[in-house]
């Protein structure tokens, strides 16, 4: 591959790290990935840095964690000074084009106090061109559905199951086929834009599924059975899982059924192990759908003569509990929230299907762009790149756990700083978690530890274990210091001297 290379980020909304055949998943089949990931690198042990959408998202492209870019909650505006991957792209010469959301809330210092914007938290990230929209409202796939035959495609009530009661889980299929969904919408609106494409680009597609609400479309809709999969990591029963820690008790019965099922009312807490199969087995199916259309992009990439110098990265922004713990949804501080998949696929590298075994988080999908495309990022940065394991020459001093944020604050309403009579501020959890422990740090709460060679499943805490008081110190200083070398360093690398200003960054 000679020349700029066209640079496709494919996000895939909450899809889990595990569900992969490549990882041997016990009955999710995903060829499609599978087959990028023998051209490339497959990133085995990649963790979101925050969640939800937004936070999880500004990690992604900004390449911070969340105590540094400070997006909280789906609403928190993203700081308008942070460089993120679609001005470096710009930078680099390319125009940055979307199609999906970017679930960016704006800076409103900048805003004009009547703007819409400042309404909603699916935004644009400043750099992208937007070339098809597609937030959770969905009209824009609504309209098309309806240039196609679907004329009761007016609401998202089209994702009610064929014969099914709105908030009915139920396996039938879905009214619109498995050329008609969401993602089919965006892979067609890729694959035309890029067959109008004569220079090097830059796409960024972002699929909403597998996120919910839990229906598809023949054949992935029964593709798989409540049977199928592996064990549920979870307590023996939904009373043992909200008694293990407060922060549980509160957000278990507050987990909302219409977050997940179209039209229905009602907590979580009213499925029984039955129910929370099913809803996992379409998850299942869901996953599968997404993957047929990323085989029709290859197809397409090399159609176009733009698979040899297309550098693709595909990754998720959070993961989904899928029943684990009781639960659906993101958040939190367990495993099934945030391992999420990472492959990259660069022509340029030698290497071919590998698996990395090092922790890896979406902080680093940002610098390893620049590195790619040899950008200069204009702020400091908490990820890495990654370019050192794609080109198989390995990374020196790689960081040894993993660490990701979550933060429950409530500023509209207050609802959990009334709950546990905290500040908003103290209202968040920090994790830090390698192959042997796992260490769970509240502001305001009590801590847990997790012996994760013993309890992979994560049902016993040890915290306040005697026994374990000195694995709790050394986990909690790991955290300390973590969090000590990651504060911004932005002018911190650079010095001024009698000969002007030196720079180092590491």
């Amino acid at each position: 591959m000679t020349g700029k290379p066209n640079i496709l980020l494919i996000t895939a909304d909450q899809w889990r790290g595990d569900c992969l055949s490549a990882r041997n998943h016990a009955c999710v089949r995903t060829p499609n990935v599978d087959a990028l990931a023998s051209e490339g690198t497959l990133f085995a042990r990649h963790f979101a840095g925050a969640a939800p959408c937004s936070p999880a998202r500004a990690t992604l492209y900004t390449g911070l964690y969340q105590m540094n870019h400070r997006v909280c909650r789906n609403g928190s505006p993203l700081d308008g000074k942070f460089d993120n991957l679609a001005l470096a792209a710009r930078r680099a010469g390319y125009e940055p084009t979307l199609f999906g959301y970017t679930d960016t809330a704006p800076d409103p210092r900048g805003v004009d106090a009547n703007d819409p914007h400042l309404t909603t938290y699916e935004g644009l990230l400043p750099g992208f061109t937007a070339r098809q929209l597609l937030p959770e409202h969905e009209k824009q796939w609504l309209s098309w559905l309806r240039s196609r035959g679907h004329q009761d495609a007016t609401s998202r009530d089209i994702h009610v199951p064929l014969g099914a009661r709105p908030g009915e889980i139920s396996n039938a299929p879905t009214a619109y086929s498995k050329d008609e969904t969401q993602t089919a919408f965006l892979t067609g609106e890729f694959i035309r834009w890029l067959g109008e494409q004569n220079r090097p680009w830059f796409a960024h597609i972002s699929f909403l599924r597998p996120h919910p609400p839990f229906s598809a479309p023949a054949p992935y809709n029964d593709m798989f059975s409540p049977e199928d999969g592996p064990a549920f990591s979870r307590a023996a029963d939904r009373k043992s899982e909200e008694a293990s820690h407060p922060y549980l008790a509160y957000a278990m019965p507050r987990n909302d059924k219409g977050s997940f099922i179209h039209g229905a009312t009602g907590p979580v807490d009213d499925w029984n192990a039955g129910d929370i199969a099913a809803i996992r087995a379409i998850y299942y199916g869901m996953i599968a759908e997404v993957d047929a259309q990323l085989g029709h992009i290859w197809a397409a990439l090399k159609d176009a003569g733009a698979w040899e110098n297309t550098v693709i990265v595909f990754t998720s922004d959070h993961a989904e509990m899928a029943g684990d713990h009781w639960t659906f949804g993101k958040g939190g501080f367990f495993d099934g929230s945030y391992h999420i998949p990472l492959v990259i696929r660069d022509p340029r590298s030698g290497t071919r299907g590998e698996t990395v075994e090092q922790f890896t988080s979406a902080a680093d999908i940002f610098p390893t762009l620049c590195d790619r495309l040899n950008v200069e990022p204009e702020n400091g940065l908490d990820g890495q790149s990654l370019l050192p394991f794609t080109e198989g020459k390995g990374a020196v001093n790689w960081r040894d756990a993993a660490f990701w944020e979550f933060d429950f604050r409530d500023i509209a309403h207050q609802h959990a700083e009334r709950h546990f009579g905290l500040r908003s501020n103290e209202c968040n959890l920090a994790v830090v978690r390698d192959e042997n422990f796992k260490y769970v740090h509240f502001a305001g709460l009590a801590p847990l530890l997790f012996d994760l060679r013993n309890d992979p499943m994560e049902l016993r805490n040890i915290a306040a274990d005697p026994a374990h008081a000195s694995t709790r110190l050394a986990y909690a200083e790991k955290l300390l210091s973590l969090r000590a070398r990651h504060l911004d360093q932005t002018l911190a690398y650079t010095e001024l001297t009698e000969k002007g200003p030196v720079r180092h960054r590491p």
